[in-house]
């Protein structure tokens, strides 16, 4: 018989998948994939169980139900200062997910080139190959994760068509400066490329860390595809309802692809939404700093067991280092280990990397109960003690 599909052929069970189903064999505390524990708001999840009886469950607009494209059009407007044009620049998606497939799909030709930054999210290369583009890869380096200038800006070529940029950043927690963010407009402008901005996290930075579309910098406005979760927002990740804004001309042509992807998207789950970017400040300040508060939770947890714990300015994750602990395998080996032999799941950081990834840090996901986040640092203090006095007990 003929072979399929070569590249998803090629492609593995994803390393999510691949740990969830670890940890859930072994009993484990789940820190590796990261959704939180809890539901979002009651307000939110009423609204659309309301919305089920409202007589309006047939085959919503292809871009979304008005009063979500108006959400997101104002949600635009009172965070970021952008006059956004809900019928004709905003198009709601199944999920984040198929906004950035769909966002690639309408700027991608057989032989463009995209600039990605490394560690990056594990859909992204897939994407751009089964498009038949071509990557082209950056990488940023742990602690600081610091963009390097004239690597990006040797990435850059006559056949670039797009860049694609997540801030705020998984894994890393990064986000990106003003500074950083201006260099990279300047690159978009002198090459006349795009840019497909991966913004799920936006409301989740800490520390007094604020997030900065890139499509607010000068001359970026008619050059970027800028994607919102409401999975992310709510914490309702099931839901699956991501959002794009675009200029008019660009977003035409994302509905086109998200026509070809899957059309439309429950519309009381949209109607739900709409609702939930209605609300006031408090809930988003409340959103970033009760998360904020968990993620010093577990980055003291894991600091006094030794792990070096690297800065995390927004997302849901923290990145450790582990080879303070002097465990002596790959990052794969050491989150089996802690799955298996401490009760806890983290994500290898090699996974975000396509070659010659570091191999000694993990990624923790902090969007859990407070009390679960203990829970897994005990768990893991324990485990360590008793690897110590096994060590010491050999070695006497």
């Amino acid at each position: 018989m003929k072979t399929p599909n070569s590249l998803l052929s090629a492609t593995g069970t994803t390393i999510f998948t691949v740990m969830s189903a670890l940890a859930a064999r072994h009993g484990a505390i789940n820190l590796g994939q990261g959704f939180p524990d809890t539901d979002g708001p009651d307000d939110v999840i009423q609204a659309a169980a309301d919305a089920l009886f409202d007589g309006r469950n047939q085959y919503p607009p292809l871009t979304g139900v008005p009063e979500l494209r108006e959400a997101v059009a104002a949600t635009n407007r009172r965070f970021y200062g952008l006059d956004v044009d809900p019928v004709t620049e905003v198009v709601v998606t199944s999920g984040a997910t198929e906004g950035i497939t769909a966002s690639l799909m309408a700027l991608l030709d057989p032989g463009d080139e995209v600039v990605v930054i490394e560690p990056l999210y594990d859909t992204y290369l897939p994407v751009i190959r089964m498009l038949g583009a071509i990557p082209r890869i950056v990488r940023l380096v742990p602690p600081k994760w610091e963009l390097p200038r004239a690597e990006l800006a040797a990435a850059f070529g006559p056949k670039t068509k797009a860049i694609l940029l997540n801030t705020p950043m998984n894994p890393t927690g990064k986000v990106f400066t003003a500074a950083e963010l201006a260099f990279i407009a300047e690159l978009l402008q002198r090459h006349d490329a795009y840019a497909v901005c991966d913004e799920v996290y936006e409301h989740l930075t800490f520390d007094g860390w604020r997030h900065i579309p890139l499509m607010t910098l000068p001359g970026m406005r008619d050059r970027c595809l800028r994607i919102g979760s409401a999975g992310k927002t709510f914490s309702l990740t099931g839901w699956k309802i991501g959002y794009i804004t675009a200029p008019r001309a660009l977003a035409a042509i994302a509905a086109k692809a998200h026509q070809n992807l899957t059309f439309t998207t429950p519309p009381n789950l949209q109607r739900a939404v709409a609702v939930g970017l209605a609300k006031d400040d408090a809930y988003f300040a409340g959103l970033a700093s009760g998360l904020a508060a968990k993620r010093d939770v577990l980055a003291a947890g894991l600091a006094s067991l030794g792990f070096g714990v690297l800065p995390a300015m927004g997302s849901y994750f923290i990145t450790a280092d582990f080879a303070p602990l002097g465990f002596t395998g790959d990052d794969v080996a050491f989150c089996k280990h802690i799955t298996e032999q401490a009760g806890v799941t983290a994500i290898p950081v090699s996974a975000f990397y396509e070659t010659d990834a570091p191999r000694h840090y993990a990624r923790f996901a902090f969007c859990k109960r407070e009390s679960v986040l203990t829970e897994a640092i005990g768990r893991l203090s324990a485990h360590f003690e008793t690897a110590a006095l096994t060590r010491q007990a050999r070695s006497a």
